[in-house]
Formats: C-alpha cells, sequence, structure tokens
C-alpha cells in the first residue's frame, strides 16, 4: 500500500512541475461537474461507435496480406475468384500486386488512402459494375509487375523498364495491353459472374444473432 502511495504523491509532485499539464487543468477547470460528466459520456460514445464502425468494416483485417479480406466487400468476389484459378494465385497475394512495396510507410500508407476512397465508394453506390483501376493504383500495379518480374523483361525479353505513366503517353505499353487476361480474366462484374459468390470465401455476418432476432432478419 506504502509503494502506491507514494507513488500518487510523486505523480502529484511532478504534474505541478510540469507547465503543459497546468493549462491542462486549468482548461479542465473551466468546467462545471455535469459538464465534465456529460463530456466524457459523450467521449465515450464516440469512441464506442468509432470501434464499432471498424469491427463493422473489419478494419483488423486489412492490416495482414491475407487476400480473404479484400471480399469482406461482396462487389470484389468476381476478382478474387479469377484471381484464385489464376497462376498468380498460387505465388501472389492481392498485396503483392496493388500496394507499393518500396517501404512499410508507402505500403500502409497507400493501403489506408485505397481502402478509405473504395468504403466512400461504396457506402455511396457510387462503384462501377466493372472495377477499373485508376491511375494511381494502376502505377503502383505495374511497378509490382517489374518487381517480380525484372529478369523477365530486363535480360529475356529485353522490353526494357517504363512506368504506367509513360504508357499512357504514348511511349510504350502497359504490361496488360499484352497480358490482358492476367490474372483476373479480363473485365469482370458482379453481373456478368453470379456465380463467383459460390466459390468465394465470404466473411460471416459482423451483426451477432441476437440483433438479428431483435430485427427480425
Amino acid at each position: 500500500m506504502l509503494p502506491l502511495i507514494i507513488l500518487i504523491n510523486e505523480y502529484f509532485c511532478n504534474k505541478y512541475k510540469n507547465p503543459s499539464m497546468k493549462i491542462i487543468d486549468q482548461i479542465i477547470d473551466r468546467f462545471s461537474y455535469k459538464q465534465k460528466v456529460g463530456l466524457l459520456i459523450l467521449s465515450g460514445v464516440i469512441v464506442g461507435l468509432g470501434g464499432l464502425f471498424m469491427y463493422l468494416l473489419r478494419a483488423h483485417t486489412y492490416i495482414a496480406d491475407n487476400p480473404s479480406a479484400c471480399v469482406n466487400c461482396h462487389i470484389m468476389t468476381p476478382y478474387y475468384a479469377s484471381w484464385s484459378h489464376s497462376s498468380h494465385g498460387r505465388d501472389a497475394t492481392c498485396n503483392d500486386c496493388h500496394v507499393p512495396h518500396s517501404s512499410l510507410v508507402a505500403k500502409y500508407g497507400f493501403k489506408a488512402m485505397d481502402g478509405m476512397k473504395h468504403v466512400a465508394y461504396f457506402v455511396t453506390h457510387s462503384e462501377r459494375q466493372a472495377i477499373m483501376a485508376e491511375d494511381m493504383s494502376a502505377q503502383v500495379i505495374m511497378d509490382n509487375c517489374i518487381r517480380c518480374h525484372t529478369q523477365l523483361n530486363q535480360e529475356f525479353v529485353k522490353t526494357g523498364r517504363i512506368d504506367y505513366m509513360m504508357a499512357k503517353r504514348g511511349d510504350g505499353k502497359a504490361c496488360w495491353d499484352c497480358h490482358r487476361n492476367v490474372p483476373h480474366g479480363g473485365m469482370n462484374s458482379l453481373s456478368s459472374t453470379p456465380a463467383a459468390e459460390g466459390v468465394t470465401p465470404l466473411p460471416p455476418s459482423p451483426v451477432p444473432e441476437w440483433l438479428h432476432g431483435l430485427t427480425g432478419r
């Protein structure tokens, strides 16, 4: 018990030696007891709803490299199904092709930015039936094609190295101009591949059974 009292005493002694703590205390003292309780409850609600939102999005699954995370959104099922049956399905994950690998910061920064953009598209129902890579994503994909196939395109067939923006300007071809069906089998959409969901490991609903019962669904 005595060590705990000593620690508490040291905390309060150091607290008031720290100028920043004094400023924080002055701000807190401006609120009444009821206001402090109200702010505490409001903060708890915001944190709780934020945590629930991230759970419903299965945000934790995007930290790893498991391709099944990509089918958290059912619109991705044709792309998962076509990838899983391709040669890339044996040796490459989604992240091997679709995120940069120059550094951890670049990798997870791109994943976060691209992921939130996808969330915005899906929540607002503004995604295309047949998804196409935007310029920033296409650049990353082509860089990864070259990263994995460096020996092929620089030693065997000696196509050299160009980037996606050079190909877009007409200074060469993008990898998929020739390898059009790799690895997703060309243009796919939910309506053109209705059976894709039958071969894709869709995640279970995050809504608990008791809540399903309350809503009658």
